[in-house]
């Protein structure tokens, strides 16, 4: 199933040390890395320079970025939005230098208790900013339906999409962030699935919102690749493990043949097994 996918991740989350990273992925036989962070530092804190030092070194050791995991959209929908959109500006380039068209978004953080619709106005024009820029600099923006965000749950996801959906503006769909504001998944995809061009593999129990590997909670994620895979889907399938604190992760055996595992490690190691079952069993 999904046979031309790619499997790429979030490595931050195997180790902050970017070594560590690509050991783990090599051993996995993943080539790809949904760049988020490495040795501690953020992606949107990286000088232009550290960046061609980290492209060399990932090249060097046959990784690729698939998607420029950033933080853009990531402040309240109250904040101040142009120093906000100087750091877009710049992850902007940092895609560009690895390059990859894929920068994942978000659609701003709304005040606890309070409609998210009283923002709209302010969340479209945020976003078409973005995507007007996004336009002039060839890069594909892909809203993620974060918790607590205008674009939490699928309908808010649905208006942003209809309005602003082109060759520079999709759509990522996470498993686990639906099922943690309490929407079901395979709604969520039967609305989303015109939009979609990356999936991120994380998937979570209803009645607790623990995150679990896939497969083993509520996010339909086998149901859903089995669709995906009808489609003629071929893109990126990225894990995004946030095992850290799952509970079954401090029983499991952490020792290899070759070496002693850190929990990230393992974690991922988890969730790369998860997703690889899901794939040959269907």
């Amino acid at each position: 199933m999904l046979e031309n996918t790619i499997i790429t991740g979030f490595a931050d989350e195997i180790h902050t040390d970017i070594k560590v990273q690509v050991k783990q992925l090599q051993e996995l036989g993943i080539k790809y890395i949904e760049f988020r962070s490495a040795n501690g530092k953020n992606v949107a804190d990286y000088s232009l320079e550290e960046g061609k030092e980290l492209k060399k070194y990932l090249s060097e050791n046959n990784i690729r970025i698939s998607a420029i995991g950033s933080p853009i959209g990531k402040i309240m929908i109250t904040d101040d939005f142009e120093p906000h959109f100087e750091v877009y500006k710049k992850v902007v380039e940092i895609a560009k230098l690895f390059e990859t068209p894929y920068i994942r978004m978000f659609s701003f953080y709304i005040p606890k208790g309070e409609d998210p619709e009283i923002y709209y106005d302010e969340v479209l024009n945020r976003t078409k900013r973005m995507i007007d820029y996004a336009k002039i600099h060839n890069i594909i923006l892909l809203h993620e339906n974060e918790k607590d965000i205008y674009g939490d749950i699928a309908p808010r996801c649905f208006k942003l999409l209809k309005t602003f959906y082109c060759d520079n503006f999709k759509c990522t769909f996470d498993f686990a962030n639906f099922v943690q504001c309490r929407q079901e998944t395979l709604k969520a995809y039967e609305l989303l699935k015109p939009y979609i061009e990356y999936i991120h593999i994380k998937d979570a129990v209803l009645e607790t919102g623990e995150v679990v590997p896939a497969g083993e909670g509520d996010g339909n994620v086998q149901e859903i690749l089995k669709e995906l895979d009808k489609s003629g889907y071929n893109g990126y399938l990225s894990l995004e493990p946030h095992l850290a604190e799952f509970a079954a992760l401090k029983s499991l055996e952490k020792n290899s043949k070759q070496r002693t595992l850190t929990d990230g490690e393992v974690a991922f190691q988890i969730a790369y097994k998860a997703l690889q079952k899901i794939l040959s069993e269907n």
